[in-house]
């Protein structure tokens, strides 16, 4: 197939559902990626269990987008976590809901869904070309490719989607190098950020020899008045796990802003200060201040000893101010982790460089899907099931460009 009627450039999930989308519409397809195989972001996100969407109330779940919701919100309506659920069941991998309404197929694995996929594809006459490095453009308009011979392939199709992803994780194939060939044809680019990443926080010497890799369960993260609760974990560096991920925006930004972010811990969110207070009163029978956090309160040695990292090695003695260190433990975060370390970023094609149809408006017969558009979302589903609709709104777009 050198000239499909719709070339994608990326076979990560975005790319790959533009593709099964206009396949079974009767089109010819070429999907084009630069990595040896399709799909490695999604293997490695699936490797911890591979978190497909999220269960929550539609006007809940397009709001976790923030100020990328007005434009995100026609994709998910066009494909809502309904619709991929309904699609992973059709691919013979029935989904079941965790917890906090996380949404798993059974295998907890990402790769029987991505071969069943991969199979469904190649029967709709998928053409996959792997190892292609795209180029640009030619100067008549044509897709160039850096092949693994050395040689250039030139493709013509009558419509393009590019799903090239945005810039973490860069080693799977998605490294924002493609920014420069967006730039040079008038299409704004927002600069590529960590997202659902780690924050450094500098840690006693002490406290991170003796801690670092260990968790803090059930905590509450406040930040800018945005709370998330879950388990965090501490790092060598400082501090990463899904609260932290869930305000990351919020705290990348603050941190560029002023140098510094101050979050603050709650690490017994289900017990109120008065209730803390009276537990911390109750008689310590000859036990150090420590044994007493652990037992009165239940409090992990590692959250006893994030205490001191907060406040001090002197803890307050009084009762109600002890427990209102231990319901708000204030943490300087003062740099965030990199690129090759985030889950995800933020940052990408701007959305004034595309119409409604997610088309390049200075190239109409190109569309964009997938994280290479600017938003950022928290784990929890809300990535996947982004690349997913906005991989369906593109294809659905090229289907109304070529009818015209």
């Amino acid at each position: 197939m050198s000239n499909p009627e719709v070339a994608i450039v990326g076979a990560g999930p975005a790319g790959l559902m533009a593709a099964e989308v206009l396949s079974a519409a009767g089109h010819s397809v070429g999907v084009y990626e630069r990595m040896p195989s399709a799909g490695r972001k999604f293997l490695m996100a699936g490797r911890g269990g591979l978190n497909l969407t999220h269960s929550e109330p539609f006007e809940a779940f397009a709001a976790r987008y923030g100020e990328a919701s007005t434009r995100l919100r026609p994709c998910l309506e066009t494909f809502p976590p309904a619709a991929l659920v309904a699609w992973a069941e059709g691919l013979s991998q029935p989904t079941f809901v965790g917890s906090g309404g996380r949404v798993f197929p059974r295998s907890m694995k990402a790769s029987p869904l991505l071969r069943a996929w991969l199979a469904r594809l190649a029967q709709q006459g998928v053409d996959l070309r792997t190892r292609r490095s795209w180029a640009g453009w030619s100067s008549d308009g044509a897709l160039v490719f850096d092949a693994p011979d050395g040689a250039r392939e030139v493709v013509r199709p009558r419509a393009a989607i590019l799903a090239l992803g945005g810039a973490s994780w860069p080693r799977l194939g998605a490294d924002g190098g493609w920014t420069p060939l967006l730039e040079a044809i008038g299409a704004p680019v927002a600069p590529f950020r960590p997202s659902n990443c780690g924050f450094d926080v500098a840690w006693s010497d002490i406290f991170r020899q003796r801690f670092a890799g260990q968790p803090l369960k059930g905590v509450a993260l406040t930040f800018q008045g945005r709370t998330a609760r879950g388990d965090a974990m501490v790092t060598a560096y400082g501090l990463e796990g899904g609260p932290v991920y869930a305000l990351s925006g919020a705290l990348r930004q603050a941190i560029a802003d002023e140098g510094a972010a101050r979050l603050v811990v709650d690490l017994r969110p289900d017990l109120s200060r008065d209730d803390l207070a009276a537990r911390l009163a109750k008689p310590r029978r000859g036990q150090t201040l420590s044994s007493h956090l652990r037992r009165a309160l239940k409090l992990s040695p590692v959250a006893v000893n994030l205490l001191r990292e907060a406040h001090g090695l002197g803890l307050p003695a009084e009762e109600q101010a002890l427990a209102g260190l231990v319901k708000a433990a204030p943490l300087d975060l003062i740099g965030v982790q990199s690129l090759e370390r985030a889950i995800s970023s933020a940052g990408g094609v701007a959305w004034t460089a595309v119409d409604e149809t997610l088309a390049l408006k200075a190239r109409p017969e190109v569309f964009v899907a997938g994280e290479m558009l600017d938003w950022e979302a928290p784990t929890g589903g809300y990535l996947l099931q982004a690349c997913f609709a906005t991989g369906v709104a593109a294809a659905r777009g090229v289907l109304a460009a070529l009818d015209r």
